[in-house]
């Protein structure tokens, strides 16, 4: 059994969100949760807030033990992009992509 959560349109790049995620991915919740938060990484706010989120997905929605639970997948991929203007010399316009994120974040129980 498994329980999910996702993160859609989070203003961070995917490439920084997937440093984080590589450092947590087959780890024990608890041990995930240290991670996220005592790592100095923007990303790391908003995944901790997912992983509680799968956490309590697994407990109120599956009936799974808390204490067993571990992350089975964490991936990233990229979500729309904002595209903005920023002005330069001579009249000319050079584009700014603001990336977005969609995140998921699998927790499964340890047998």
């Amino acid at each position: 059994m498994e329980a999910r959560a996702e993160l859609r349109q989070v203003r961070i790049s995917p490439r920084k969100v997937g440093v984080v995620l590589d450092l947590i991915r087959n780890k024990p919740v608890e041990v995930a949760m240290a991670i996220l938060n005592n790592t100095p990484k923007s990303a790391s706010e908003p995944l901790a807030k997912l992983l509680k989120s799968a956490v309590a997905n697994a407990e109120n929605n599956h009936n799974m033990d808390t204490s067993r639970l571990y992350v089975s997948q964490a991936y990233v991929g990229a979500g729309v992009t904002l595209k903005r203007i920023r002005a330069k010399d001579h009249g000319r316009a050079h584009r700014i992509l603001k990336r977005t994120s969609n995140v998921t974040l699998v927790v499964k129980e340890a047998e």
